[in-house]
């Protein structure tokens, strides 16, 4: 077990449990903020640092930071996580055929939407994944998640709270100037973080209730080459030594454009998403995955400005433990 180092070659392949557990428990933030707390880390984000964000805004420019949801979406199937599914329930054939129907020739459309809650650009809420049965502060899991939903820590909690400094490190193109695109496997570390931030400059610097999207450019490479096994398959992302970084930054949420936020595969022989285990349950961290930071990209990188406001709202679903989003970087 290598302690708390934050080179990746140090991690012992072998013991993912012993990896796990040093850092969950070094990194746990369990009664911070309260025994009855149900944001975690959002907790970060204030009234200064929403007005701060705010004064980011000089030109009005807005950009979506959301995939589209539709049947051509990533998903293949995986724990039931299909595309969604949406289905007309009135169509204006109806209206032109059936125009009796209401008073003075008024018709209308209808439509409804079927489809996992994580099916794209989201959120994980903080009863999104247990860490030995035990979820967000401390809490047994079985407690917190029933067959009703999350009934402590559901997603309608968050859902006024996420508007803060939006800050994109866009290790894509600091790390791959040529295609601006992350290999598939490549772990993120400490040190490219760091170096990302000096070489973008000070509007980079990442703190407390600062939102952080991490570009790889993987979505640009599936938009180009089909989905492949992007839903669950290889991909760059944050190695699990990253997760001390990332407890003292103090940010509020972190986002990547890619399935799963972290590396894979995973650093170990045999695991399943060990930072997920970290960060959310013991740090609290809400986590946002496959994000669209392809427009948010190009507009950093003209400006030479790497911080906007940033509006992440979940919707409101009560019990969920995730929600889709659009989000929207304002600069």
């Amino acid at each position: 077990m290598s302690s708390l180092s934050e080179n990746p070659a140090d991690l012992d392949p072998a013991d993912p449990t012993g990896e796990v557990g040093v850092r969950a428990e070094a990194y746990r933030n369990w009664g911070r903020w309260g025994e009855d707390d149900a944001l975690g880390t959002l907790n970060f984000i204030d009234a200064a640092k929403r007005l701060e964000a705010a004064r980011l805004v000089t030109e009005g420019l807005t950009v979506s930071l959301g995939q589209e949801f539709n049947e051509d979406g990533p998903q293949k199937g995986w724990k039931k996580r299909n595309n969604p599914v949406h289905t007309m329930t009135g169509t204006g054939l109806d209206a032109e055929r059936n125009p009796g129907v209401h008073p003075h020739g008024i018709g209308g459309a209808d439509d409804l939407i079927v489809m996992p809650l994580q099916c794209s650009t989201q959120w994980d809420g903080l009863g999104h994944i247990f860490d030995h049965g035990y979820a967000w502060n401390g809490r047994r899991a079985g407690d917190v998640v029933t067959t009703q939903g999350d009934q402590v820590t559901g997603i309608e909690h968050a859902a006024a709270v996420i508007v803060s400094r939006g800050v994109l490190l866009d290790l894509g193109r600091h790390l791959r100037s040529e295609t601006g695109e992350l290999e598939d496997g490549y772990a993120i570390t400490t040190e490219d973080l760091q170096a990302c931030i000096a070489a973008q400059g000070v509007s980079s610097a990442v703190g407390r209730g600062d939102i952080l999207l991490v570009r790889t450019g993987q979505l640009a490479r599936v938009r180009r080459k089909g989905w492949g096994d992007y839903a669950g398959g290889p991909a760059p992302g944050l190695s699990l030594t990253t997760a001390g970084w990332l407890h003292r930054s103090e940010i509020a949420a972190i986002a990547t454009d890619t399935w799963g936020f972290e590396v894979r595969p995973n650093e170990f022989h045999d695991s399943f998403q060990p930072m997920h285990q970290v960060v959310i349950p013991n740090m609290g961290l809400t986590v946002g995955e496959m994000w669209d930071l392809e427009g948010i990209g190009k507009v950093c990188a003209e400006r030479g400005r790497y911080d906007f406001l940033l509006s992440a709202q979940p919707l409101p679903i009560t019990g969920a433990v995730g929600s889709p989003i659009n989000p929207i970087a304002l600069v």
